[in-house]
């Protein structure tokens, strides 16, 4: 591989002798507090460039035999149920988008693919647990109530599928920002940023002891 190639390999960080890739979505959401932490794989917004970005990744970084151990998924989500500034880690994710359900495939399956409705993820922290939702589309209003989950994101489902293709365990983290009331501004969604910055960090460094081998395990 050339030192060009090489450099373009995404930065994993080292906890608890596990290689972790952060993977977020948007500048807005990496405040000072994440920054300090780690360097993430941003990917852009909405499950295509989350895919994209993503899947490029990891093949990537399959060819320089560097796959992380874990994958890390944060960011901000809207909530009628979680609530607002709360942190939550996502126990499984939907695809709100796939409906294929004409022809006869369960809605939000991917047709000829192999994929239980809600993929369940890794929840190694002790945090609240909720259902999260990945779309296209902003959701607000009486549109939470189509959608059978507790929160909903625009990138999470096209991270774990990407990560599935290449066997790599996800976890996902989502700070609350949005979601009682009408959603009609950009600045509905950024006024709680600065707190879930703080508030994502503090989960981040639950991560140490929670993958910290324990007496007595193979790891």
């Amino acid at each position: 591989m050339s030192q060009a190639e090489d450099q373009m390999i995404p930065v994993c960080e080292t906890i608890s002798g596990q290689r972790l890739l952060f993977v977020m979505a948007a500048e807005a959401e990496y405040g000072t507090q994440l920054r300090a932490r780690f360097a993430p794989l941003m990917t852009g917004v909405g499950p295509i460039e989350a895919a994209l970005a993503t899947g490029i990744a990891l093949h990537d970084m399959a060819r320089a035999d560097a796959l992380p151990d874990l994958v890390v998924c944060l960011g901000s989500a809207g909530s009628r149920v979680c609530g607002l500034g709360e942190v939550v880690q996502v126990s499984s994710v939907s695809w709100r988008d796939m409906d294929a359900s004409r022809l006869g495939f369960v809605k939000g399956v991917t047709p000829f693919v192999d994929h239980p409705v809600d993929l369940p993820l890794l929840t190694p922290l002790v945090l609240t647990t909720a259902r999260l939702s990945t779309g296209a589309n902003i959701v607000g209003g009486d549109g939470y109530a189509a959608i059978d989950a507790d929160m909903v994101d625009m990138e999470t489902f096209a991270v774990a599928r990407a990560c599935a293709r290449y066997g790599v365990p996800l976890m996902g983290l989502r700070g609350i920002s949005d979601g009682p009331g009408e959603l009609d501004h950009i600045h509905g969604w950024t006024a709680l940023l600065g707190l879930l910055d703080e508030r994502l960090a503090a989960a981040v460094d639950m991560l140490e002891a929670a993958l910290r081998p324990q007496p007595g395990s193979r790891l």
